[in-house]
């Protein structure tokens, strides 16, 4: 079958093909659409491997796997245009967040994680784009759709369509829509004018490196993902370390700092997410308490048809112990008692004494004395020493 079909080889006086599929993008939801050729992207494998030299992927162990995330041909051989898009899913800046009232006992969740999946939003919405195009060129079309499970690098797939430049933080900032957003693409075998890329416009701000509670910025441009509390919360599944876990804050999910501080995000305003992904009450105005106490019928129900669903119950429960600690509120106390003496999960059983021994108190000092003698598990007994050590220090043990 014909695989390409230029703008130039088009009916005269027809708009141009990039038009009429950035139009049927845009019937979908997406706010941005924009075209790459698909090639090699050389200079990103070469930063790429840097990257990974110096081992700031922490346990992100398939970013060292055979894909060549670098080539989208990789994926598919026949491809010709890269079609980048982006789909919005809220956001709060700080200014829009100032004077809210928020329990310190609630947890707080990565934006883009309280509406419903995005995998499967992103992916329905790529497949109906590749039938629009097919319906545009006239003919079928060979087509790969791809979100972040891919083996792509699709920050640099949106830089080079045009979607936005890679700001400092290495988000993707579309100017007038803000960072925002999650991004996909949709490779197909036809040939379609390339969108010219937008000129990076971060000047002398980096209020997002500044932001960053755990310091995971090496630089401009430059995270090293084993402090990002992203990774620590998500894609780390054993402990979290101790010079980490105060930074974290109330944080379970991921973390917006970087994003909520942004100027293009607040110049942007308060943007609406795209329906499929609106917050769901369940994740968005979820109890510390609640977390910590998590069945697994709760845990099922709390995660279905949700990006959660990518860390286990015994992570997030270990989250929540950490947070209840940031909290420094006495009713945190009692809960993580329970959790330290009874939690079935080791994981979960050292983060609570951990948390304890942040609070103080009697209380907290009692079920930590009495981890110290009856404790099986090493790792936890040994968190339970180091956190009364940690009230010998302050004084808060008595």
């Amino acid at each position: 079958m014909t695989s390409q079909t230029p703008a130039a080889d088009r009916e005269h006086g027809s708009p141009p093909l990039a038009e009429l599929v950035r139009a049927a993008a845009a019937e979908l939801g997406f706010v941005r659409t924009g075209f790459a050729r698909a090639e090699p992207f050389d200079d990103a494998r070469a930063a790429l491997s840097g990257w990974l030299e110096r081992g700031y992927e922490g346990g992100l162990a398939y970013l060292r796997s055979g894909d060549d995330r670098a080539d989208p041909r990789a994926l598919l051989p026949s491809a010709r245009t890269i079609i980048a898009v982006a789909l919005p899913y809220g956001g709060r800046p700080v200014a829009l967040r100032r004077g809210r009232d928020e329990s310190p006992l609630t947890a707080r969740i990565a934006g883009y994680a309280v509406g419903a999946d995005y995998h499967r939003v992103l992916k329905d919405k790529l497949y109906a784009l590749s039938r629009a195009c097919a319906s545009i060129v006239g003919h079928p079309i060979e087509s790969r759709v791809c979100v972040d499970t891919a083996p792509l690098l699709e920050r640099e797939a949106a830089r080079r369509a045009g979607i936005g430049f890679t700001g400092k933080s290495t988000m993707t900032i579309a100017p007038g829509v803000g960072t925002y957003l999650l991004l996909g693409e949709l490779l197909v075998n036809v040939d379609i004018e390339q969108s010219e890329p937008v000129r990076p416009a971060c000047g002398r701000c980096t209020a997002c490196l500044d932001a960053c509670p755990t310091g995971a910025f090496v630089g401009p441009y430059l995270l090293d993902a084993r402090r990002c509390i992203s990774y620590v919360t998500i894609e780390n599944k054993g402990p979290i370390p101790r010079e980490l876990r105060s930074a974290i804050g109330t944080r379970v999910f991921g973390c917006d700092e970087c994003q909520d501080v942004c100027p293009f995000n607040a110049s942007s305003g308060e943007r609406p997410a795209a329906p499929e992904l609106a917050a769901a009450k369940a994740r968005s105005d979820v109890g510390l308490v609640e977390l910590l106490g998590l069945g697994a019928a709760a845990y099922r129900r709390l995660v279905k048809q949700s990006a959660m669903r990518r860390i286990g119950r015994d992570q997030l429960k270990r989250n929540a112990a950490v947070a209840l600690g940031n909290t420094l509120d006495p009713r945190a106390v009692a809960p993580l008692v329970g959790a330290l003496a009874s939690d079935s999960s080791p994981l979960v059983r050292a983060h609570a004494a951990w948390a304890l021994g942040r609070l103080g108190g009697p209380e907290a000092r009692s079920a930590l004395e009495r981890a110290k003698e009856v404790e099986r598990d090493d790792a936890v007994r040994d968190e339970a020493v180091l956190a009364l050590a940690d009230l010998e220090k302050t004084n808060d043990g008595r």
